[in-house]
């Protein structure tokens, strides 16, 4: 039973389940100040699936609105891709109970990617896809400039591994981007929280989890098989992840190969290096 799975050890509003909500909030809270991701006026959509990452991401999200200095608009938007069984119910409900604003988009994206895809082949890159311009569609008729992704650390960390593994690129998830069109900026607002911490989160507000039927059941895609990677390294070498996931804001391209990103060509005697030698110190 690994890290997310198992047992939640507090009651909701313990003072480890406080503690933790205070801990996510400050995270969240320092990578939208260090991104500069929400700003004054701004109209946040926050793309909400129904699993733990997004349940989480909108109700820190909402919890900071109230104490911020700014206003900003929030609103929840769920794409509804009419998978058999589907309860779509659930989120219009709990949005309703919250008294946030929220668009749901029916759009029935399962029965495209179902034809698309032979059985047993991964559907993600088509299923995301799609998703992705379905998302910046109904982004634009709700008039948001910002788009919230419920990705956090480890996403990043494990979206490293797979680039590198499977793509031959050093490139993991940004904390922010603009659209290819220049319409939108999508915002990582828990690039900074791990996933542990969003699952004892989310299991102590006790979030309705609506599972994805579509994809869950593919247990051999390569996320989850760097994942596994990545769970038996931090069981092994405590904090590892943590380790990764600071290399990634701390790049040396000085000490890589991409000489797109250094001039190695034009290096001479007496060129001054960045760190130069010096950076093999501290690795002994």
């Amino acid at each position: 039973m690994n890290d997310i799975t198992q047992p939640i050890h507090f009651e909701h509003h313990s003072t480890n389940f406080n503690r933790l909500k205070g801990r996510l909030e400050h995270m969240v809270g320092k990578a939208i100040g260090d991104f500069n991701m929400i700003e004054e006026g701004d109209t946040v959509m926050v793309c909400l699936s129904g699993g733990k990452d997004s349940y989480t991401l909108l109700d820190i999200l909402l919890t900071l609105r109230k104490r911020a200095p700014i206003d900003f608009r929030i609103v929840a938007m769920n794409l509804d891709q009419k998978q058999p069984g589907f309860p779509a119910d659930v989120l219009p409900n709990y949005l309703k109970n919250l008294g946030v604003d929220f668009h749901i988009e029916t759009q029935d994206t399962y029965s495209i990617v179902k034809a698309k895809i032979p059985e047993g082949k991964t559907t993600c890159s088509l299923c995301s896809r799609l998703r992705r311009g379905i998302i910046y569609k109904v982004a634009g008729e709700l008039g948001a400039n910002k788009i919230a992704l419920g990705h956090h650390r480890d996403d990043m960390v494990e979206t490293l591994f797979l680039n590198m593994f499977f793509g031959g690129k050093l490139k993991a998830m940004p904390p922010k981007l603009v659209t290819d069109k220049g319409d939108h900026i999508v915002i990582r607002p828990l690039a900074y929280c791990a996933e542990k911490d969003i699952a004892r989160y989310a299991r102590g507000m006790e979030f309705p989890i609506i599972p994805c039927n579509l994809c869950g059941s593919q247990e051999n895609l390569q996320r989850q098989n760097i994942k596994e990677m990545l769970t038996q390294w931090e069981r092994q070498y405590p904090g590892r992840s943590q380790t990764i996931f600071s290399a990634m804001q701390s790049v040396k391209p000085s000490h890589l190969l991409d000489a797109n990103l250094f001039d190695f060509k034009n290096i001479q005697l007496g060129t001054a290096v960045d760190e130069g030698d010096v950076a093999f110190d501290q690795e002994i």
